[in-house]
This record gives C-alpha cells, structure tokens and sequence, in this order.
C-alpha cells in the first residue's frame, strides 16, 4: 500500500513541535521517544505500520483545540485516533504525523432521560455508553462486535453499525450532535439535544467523514427505552446459497427482526473450538433475533420459524431462556477473535443488496477457488453489510499482496451488483485506491471540494479516503 514520503522539513524540526506541544500539555500527555510512539505506529489493520512523529493524549476539548492550533501553525499533519480498533487504517500514521488520541477524553457530560439523550466525550467506548444508562432502562443501540473496545469517536468517523442496525440504523441514525475542532483550533457546536438541526445536513456530513473534516471531542448520542423482551433463533443450512436465500425471503416478507446475522462453516468451526456455544457443524449458520412483548416475539418468530422450515434446515433452535440466548450470541461475537487464533485474516467491509446475497455468497467461494485463499464470511446478513475474512500467512512472501487482491475482486463485486465499498468500516487505506471504481472523477472532486472548505491545507489524516494523485489532488508535496 502506497504512502506519501514524510516532509524532511517536518522531521528535522521534531523537537521544537514536540517542545511547544508540551508547553500547553502535561509531559505525560506527550509521546515522543521513538520506543514509545511504536504503541501508536499501527491500528488493527496490523499489515502496515508507520511510527508516528510523536503522539499526544489530550484530557479536554480545550487541549485537543492547543494542538490543533500548533500543527495547524506549522503545517504538521495530524491524524486523530479513538481506540484503534479500525479495521481499514483509518488511523495509521505517517512519520510526519501527530497522533491525537481521545482515549483519555472519557467522561459522561450529561444524561437526559425525559429527553432520552447522553452526551459523552469521544474517547469513550461504545459498550460503556450503554452501560451508564442501563440501570434506568436504557441503551445505545449500535453495537459493532468490537463494541468492548472501540470509542464513540471511531464509531463517528466510521459510521459504524453492529449486529442490530437492522432495526436501530447504524450511529449517523443515534447521533444528535457534536462538538468538533477544526484543523485551526476552532471548536464548532452541530446538532445538539434534538433529532433534526436546521439549515444544512452538516451533522451527516461529519459522521462517515474519518477525520478528514475535524476531530469530534464530544457527542450527544440518542438512548433508548431497553425493548420489554428479546429471543434469538438459530439456523443451520447445508449451503451458503440457502442461507442466503431465508435472509432475503424474511425481508421480503415484511418482518424486521432486530438483527440477522450470517456465519459460515470456516467461521462456525473456529468459533465452536475458540467459545464453545454449541453451534451445528453445518455449512451456514443464520441468527435471527426478534423483540418486543412476549406476544410480538411469539408472532414473529412463527412467521421466521415458518419461512426457515421451507428451506430444510439442518438445524432450527429457538432460544428457550436467557442461558440459551447468551449462548446463541456468544459465538458470534467471539467470531473475529476466533477466527484470529487460526490465521492471519484481512477482514472486508462491502455492502450489497439483499437479494444479492446468495449470488455473492456463491462467487467469492468461486474466487476464493481461484486465487487459493480460504475464506470465512461472517456478518450482519439483514442490511446486506458483509464481512469476508480472508485467510492467508503474513509470514509467507506474497500472499498479503493476493490476499490484497483477492480482496478488491470481492469489493468490485460488491459495487458490480449494486452494492458499495463500505458499510460501517469505512475507506481509510484499504479501500482507498478503489474508490475510483464506485465514483468518478466529478465525484472525487466535489467529495474533495467538501474537504478543502474544513481543512483547506489538508493536513487531517492525510493519505486516507482520497487515492493518491487523484485528479485535483490537493496534498502538499
């Protein structure tokens, strides 16, 4: 993966940056020594890695507005980072880069029941939002799996989703309103404490924007009223296909479970022998899970059971109780740390249309054939977000590059059935060098346009989104 040459004039002038960063931090919220920075030099696409110029921990919004300011002063790069859990390097330094880390900016400013919101500042971890609220009866509804770790400040730049967006939307759909710092140290307020600001939509235009616009310090996020019931069904097909093809038969019928999930046979075996939760040695697994009062769950599980018994499952399991419903999602949560202790794996983000789904399912197992990389698909089957996980040796000469390959082949699939790049993980570098497949030139450059009016230097995450050399390319050399 290309990335640009650091500036020589930025490197030979390190310590007097990290000198006037520490005139307005503490000294431990500035990492300079080289050791130390290597903590920062990658984020979970562990492929590639960068050590950063230096990395800062910023407490406040008033300190993230100090470093903003400086870099902006002397045209240092900045790229912002949450929990570094991004799957597409969407926070991979540069040699010349500040890191700014939020991880530290982990406080809950104000919780509003009547008016069901909670404003947090963006270092805080996704699971943790729910679990401030949770005593009262109420929950943050997006849930990417890696929910336990990833902050509130990724899950805005990424747009992120989980396993129930099916019905609850991903966080652009829970997102009210922000307080984000421009590249100069500008602290704006957008949105706030209601569902729909006035004027532009620049609160949408934030949330998916992986910090090429500013670095979003505090967030006012929607909370629900916990649904009175939920229960989960489980599965189990002789192929892909099939499976595919109940995902598409229950929307198509009109039901909206909460969420649909999708494993696979590579996945399902990985997951058993990692978790243990009891899942049929089948070929394809689905997760189908429904809420509300116990008549509605009674009601649409029928219908759900119905629609899979057409199909001859392997196996068809209704949870019984709340033992056998944690069960049934441990394994799927566990999927990717599972899949992990058997393999390097490059996990993928393509969205598609649901009635693609068996015949998506079908060809990556064609190409997977072809290219000789096994693959494990799991992911959140309802919206069509898929998650290929393709498995391959790091330490073997090559096979990152035909798993790169493979790759972008199964993306361009994706876009090829009507689909998109990305559904919750964003572009970052993975998917950089293929947005020329989803957009055109005019595209890229009214996409471009946007990014010139908030960081008109471009010096926010600089080498991420855009492909390099685009037309209208506005990097500095």
């Amino acid at each position: 993966m290309d990335m640009p040459a650091p500036n020589a004039s930025i490197l030979s002038r390190k310590d007097q940056i990290v000198a006037r960063l520490r005139a307005v931090l503490p000294a431990t919220s500035v990492i300079s020594d080289i050791v130390e920075a290597r903590a920062y030099e990658c984020d979970a696409l562990t492929a590639y890695k960068c050590p950063p110029l230096c990395a800062v921990l910023p407490v406040s919004t008033a300190e993230v507005s100090a470093v903003l300011k400086i870099c902006h002063e002397m045209g240092v790069p900045v790229v912002p980072r949450g929990s570094g859990t991004s799957l597409a390097g969407g926070a991979l330094p540069t040699a010349d880069c500040v890191i700014l880390g939020v991880a530290r900016m982990n406080g809950v400013i104000e919780t509003n029941y009547d008016d069901r919101y909670i404003r947090v500042q963006t270092g805080r971890t996704n699971l943790s939002v729910t679990g401030a609220v949770e005593p009262n009866g109420f929950f943050y509804a997006p849930d990417p799996s890696s929910q336990l770790a990833c902050a509130i400040a990724g899950n805005i730049a990424m747009n992120s989703g989980g396993a129930h967006c099916l019905k609850y939307g991903v966080t652009t759909n829970n997102l009210m309103g922000v307080t984000m710092v421009m590249m100069d140290g500008t602290v704006v307020e957008i949105g706030g404490a209601h569902l729909d600001a006035g004027g532009l939509d620049l609160l949408g235009l934030i949330c998916g924007s992986e910090g090429q616009l500013g670095v979003v310090t505090e967030a006012t996020l929607r909370i629900l009223h916990k649904p009175e019931g939920a229960r989960p069904v489980l599965m189990g097909y002789d192929n892909n296909e099939t499976a595919g093809q109940v995902v598409s038969d229950i929307i198509k019928a009109g039901i909206l479970p909460v969420a649909i999930e999708f494993m696979d046979r590579p996945c399902i075996e990985a997951t058993e022998a990692f978790a243990k939760a009891g899942y049929p040695m089948c070929e394809a697994l689905l997760i189908v899970e429904v809420e509300g009062s116990p008549q509605e769950i009674d009601d649409q599980l029928a219908r759900i059971m119905e629609i899979a018994g057409r199909h001859n499952p392997v196996e068809l399991r209704e949870a019984k109780d709340a033992d056998e419903a944690g069960r049934i999602w441990l394994g799927r949560k566990s999927a990717f740390g599972a899949m992990g202790q058997i393999n390097d794996y490059m996990c993928l983000d393509g969205t598609i249309p649901v009635t693609a789904l068996p015949f998506v399912l079908k060809r990556i197992g064609e190409m997977s054939d072809q290219f000789g990389l096994k693959v494990g698909n799991v992911f959140h089957a309802g919206d069509g977000n898929m998650h290929p996980l393709i498995l391959f040796d790091a330490n073997k000469p090559g096979d990152l590059e035909l798993c790169e390959r493979f790759g972008a082949e199964i993306l361009k699939l994706c876009v090829e059935v009507g689909g998109c790049l990305t559904g919750e993980h964003g572009v970052g570098i993975e998917k950089r060098d293929l947005m020329h497949v989803q957009y055109d030139p005019a595209d890229l450059e009214a996409q471009m346009a946007v990014k010139d009016v908030f960081d008109p230097q471009w010096l926010l995450n600089p080498a991420k989104v855009f492909p390099l050399g685009s037309s209208g390319d506005r990097r500095a050399a």
